[in-house]
């Protein structure tokens, strides 16, 4: 039981009569976030990251096309096992050494003591029943070259698939509406974070291992968008947006997983982020950073110095 300081209805010695203790109030409504955190202005884009194969090395850009199921070019291709299974970082973190770059035809994939490889992107050939989370899609098989090296690269039987329409998947209808769609990301279109969130995580990494710990690189948690220029996890509270001409749905906090543990320079796990963002991070039993954004206006394109705006805000979360 729970002592409660001054309680103005401490228990009544034995054998007496204490004081009725009145029926708990209704809960109070979430206390709107400070008023400092209200300001629309919420900084800029400071970084465009796509990434073409699901799981592996992305890359910044300058500017990118917003489609509706995310930026151009992200993560149309994944890899899936013999029974269909999408692989990602959370199986084989070799994954992150994996540099695709996007080409005219296709992909240029590269890795350490591997051959280059030009991939050309199927329009049409051998449909794979895909299954990613929840969901099933049917995607294109890669040409089998393509399998074959990522097969030898990861020492496990692959395949290399493409999204030829990316208007086949849907969004988790639990937080989005019927027709958004997803390319083979997660669960949703794109993902943002902040750097000023990042940099007050690296504080508390840095403070629980007296400095032992070396700062977290952004790409970790692999954000197509980052933003700088507001105070730490105000997006938390975002709803609504405008990134230059394009406005965003904040749909859902983006949960995170084992895969930010893996270091995506050398593609070794270690501990962090999950230890420190789970001690300061954590409520509905996840820990927490980034947030997941739907277009309501695709066809715009971003660009890296484009101002962003918080069109409308909801409740501030409170950690356990």
């Amino acid at each position: 039981m729970t002592r409660v300081v001054g309680d103005p209805y401490p228990p009544a010695p034995a054998g007496q009569a204490g004081p009725e203790r009145p029926a708990p109030a209704e809960p109070a409504p979430a206390e709107p976030a400070p008023a400092a955190r209200r300001d629309p202005t919420a900084g800029t884009v400071s970084a465009i990251r796509r990434y073409p194969v699901k799981s592996c090395r992305g890359h910044a850009v300058r500017s990118a096309l917003v489609e509706p199921w995310g930026l151009a070019g992200d993560r149309r291709w994944a890899l899936v096992n013999p029974d269909g299974k999408t692989l990602t970082g959370r199986d084989h973190p070799r994954f992150v050494l994996v540099e695709p770059e996007l080409t005219a035809a296709g992909l240029l994939l590269r890795a350490p003591g591997a051959t280059p490889l030009r991939v050309s992107a199927p329009a049409t050939g051998p449909s794979v029943e895909l299954t990613l989370w929840a969901s099933t899609v049917r995607a294109v098989a890669a040409e089998d070259a393509a399998s074959e090296w990522f097969s030898a690269l990861l020492d496990a039987p692959v395949r290399l698939v493409y999204l030829a329409d990316p208007t086949l998947r849907q969004v988790d209808p639990v937080f989005a509406r019927p027709d958004d769609r997803v390319s083979l990301a997660d669960g949703y279109p794109l993902l943002l974070t902040a750097q000023e969130s990042l940099d007050a995580l690296n504080d508390l990494v840095l403070e629980r291992s007296e400095g032992a710990e070396e700062p977290l690189s952004m790409t970790r948690f692999r954000p197509n968008l980052v933003v700088t220029g507001g105070a730490p996890w105000t997006e938390d509270s975002w709803r609504r947006v405008r990134i230059g001409d394009a406005v965003f749905r904040t749909v859902k906090r983006c949960a995170r997983c084992v895969f930010t543990t893996v270091d995506p320079d050398t593609g070794q796990r270690g501990k962090e982020p999950l230890r420190t963002l789970a001690r300061h991070r954590r409520w509905d039993g996840k820990t927490w950073f980034g947030v997941n954004l739907v277009p309501d206006n695709p066809g715009v394109t971003l660009r890296v110095g484009d101002p962003v705006e918080v069109l409308e805000w909801g409740p501030t979360p409170v950690p356990e």
